[in-house]
């Protein structure tokens, strides 16, 4: 076996392990409040702050880890000063947020009742200083893993997700659902902690503020702001769930969350460990000049996701009822909640492929040094041609047409994809 196939091997292992934890918590919140406004509350709170860490935080990684590679300046000097740009950018977005609670609530939340609308809040006061400390998380996961340290990177989303779903449930009988507001907290505060006495310890690198604007700083930003429209307008997608399925009856909200995190669970799980280790490869073979293994790597890695993620979407469609059932079906999660979930399940489960393989062609574009295409591809799908679609649907299919949205607007954004990917650079 290669050297690089066991590397993702064992990130996959971690990574199974860590998404296994924060699916587990899914599960938990679904048999303590079903589809309840509590359940639609939790899933609420979580949306801009959980959109805020992967936006940003991906995409300063993914503009860092391409400067990294190509910079002829001393990268030591690099990392200190990209460190301090990252850090003040994400604490004065988290602070105006946090200034701006309740209007931010009330433009995308305004459907929920009073009681609800109390309970995101405090949620949110909770898990949006957690912001902070998971988007430089993020960062330093991927110094780490441009120096080959992929098993500390994936160990700390583990532990994350563990001190989530403890610190949530053991706190539920004395706060409620603001417990799951104290392990969003509590489980940033342990990753990057752990993260960062791991890049003390080897010695690469300081992480003492460094307040100069270098060209390189100027570069990571540059390319940054179209990778973070690009991954804004993906996560838009789940912003948009939250926001249409507080339109709808109650239990809507955390139904259509159940729905989608039940099928972004196999695909995450896959994406993570090929990305995590292929995009640092891709930079490093683009900046060689290696268009060969680019191109070997493309082919190969769509061969191996429709291989693995056809025969899941299948089966998934055909046993949606059970699988809910099995899954979700404990507690307060109700025969009501299940016939609520299942139909918006097993829509979702036909975008798999697609947005797993859009996350990973676009990857290709990232370190091809095109990241302004997949934002064009990405803001016509999303806010054109899956809003469409829902608003279209939503009287006669309810809470299904946000399903059929993402579906479809994720299918034709991958044929785009593809297709210029095909002319551009032969791929």
């Amino acid at each position: 076996m290669s050297k690089l196939m066991k590397i993702i091997g064992t990130v996959a292992v971690i990574n199974i392990v860590a998404r296994l934890l924060g699916f587990l918590r899914e599960i938990v919140i679904g048999t303590q409040y079903g589809t309840s406004t509590m359940a639609d509350a939790i899933a609420a709170a979580y949306t801009i702050p959980n959109f805020i860490y992967l936006v940003l935080g991906g995409a300063l990684t993914t503009a860092f880890i391409s400067v990294y590679h190509s910079t002829k300046a001393d990268k030591k000097v690099f990392v200190r000063n990209s460190f301090t740009s990252v850090l003040i950018a994400v604490t004065v977005i988290t602070i105006v947020l946090l200034l701006l609670t309740m209007p931010i609530l009330k433009v995308f939340f305004s459907n929920l009742d009073p009681t609800s609308t109390e309970t995101v809040r405090n949620l949110f006061l909770w898990m949006m200083p957690s912001t902070i400390l998971l988007v430089l998380s993020t960062w330093m996961s991927g110094l780490l893993n441009v120096n080959g340290l992929f098993t500390l990177s994936s160990v700390a989303i583990l532990l994350y997700n563990f001190a989530f779903l403890v610190i949530g449930v053991f706190f539920t009988g004395l706060l409620g659902p603001e417990s799951y507001g104290v392990g969003a907290l509590g489980g940033a505060i342990l990753m990057s902690g752990f993260l960062y006495v791991g890049l003390r310890k080897t010695r690469l690198y300081s992480l003492k503020p460094s307040f100069k604007m270098t060209p390189d700083v100027k570069r990571l930003w540059v390319l940054a702001l179209p990778i973070l429209f690009g991954g804004a307008s993906l996560q838009f997608y789940f912003i948009i769930h939250r926001i249409v399925a507080a339109t709808l009856e109650p239990g809507a909200i955390s139904s259509v969350n159940y729905a989608s995190k039940l099928t972004g669970f196999p695909q995450a799980i896959l994406m993570t460990a090929v990305t995590t280790v292929i995009y640092p490869l891709l930079s490093k073979k683009e900046g060689e000049g290696d268009t060969e293994t680019i191109r070997n790597l493309y082919r190969k890695g769509l061969r191996y996701l429709v291989a693995l993620l056809l025969p899941t979407t299948v089966v998934a469609y055909f046993l949606a009822e059970p699988l809910v059932r099995i899954v979700f079906g404990y507690g307060n999660f109700t025969e009501a909640s299940i016939q609520l979930t299942v139909p918006i399940f097993r829509v979702f489960t036909l975008s798999m492929f697609f947005i797993a393989a859009n996350t990973y062609v676009t990857r290709f574009y990232y370190a091809k040094g095109n990241s302004v295409t997949p934002v064009i591809f990405s803001l016509i799908n999303v806010f054109g041609i899956n809003l469409l679609v829902i608003y279209r649907l939503i009287d006669s299919l309810g809470p299904s047409a946000i399903a059929y949205g993402t579906v479809i607007s994720a299918a034709v954004n991958f044929v785009m994809l593809a297709i210029y990917a095909k002319w551009k650079w032969k791929l």
